[in-house]
């Protein structure tokens, strides 16, 4: 998977801008990350993981945690 990083100012409109990328032919998904407050990404991983055993989705989950494994 190709990822593209965008950097925006302080002032600008994430949400509008993640709905106008989301519009683009070819986009899978967009999120928000702040830099800034990696502790905010942690919570997110930790309710999906959460999500992810609720279901029973197992080999979602492994494939994540091997993705963050062999990550660089």
């Amino acid at each position: 998977m190709k990822y593209l990083k965008i950097n925006i100012e302080d002032k600008a409109d994430m949400e509008a801008l993640k709905n106008a990328v989301l519009q683009l032919k070819g986009v899978a998904s967009a999120e928000i990350v702040d830099d800034e407050n990696p502790e905010s990404e942690l919570k997110k991983a930790f309710a999906k993981t959460k999500e992810q055993l609720k279901t029973g989705d197992y080999e979602t989950l492994v494939n994540d945690i091997f993705d963050i494994i062999i990550k660089k």
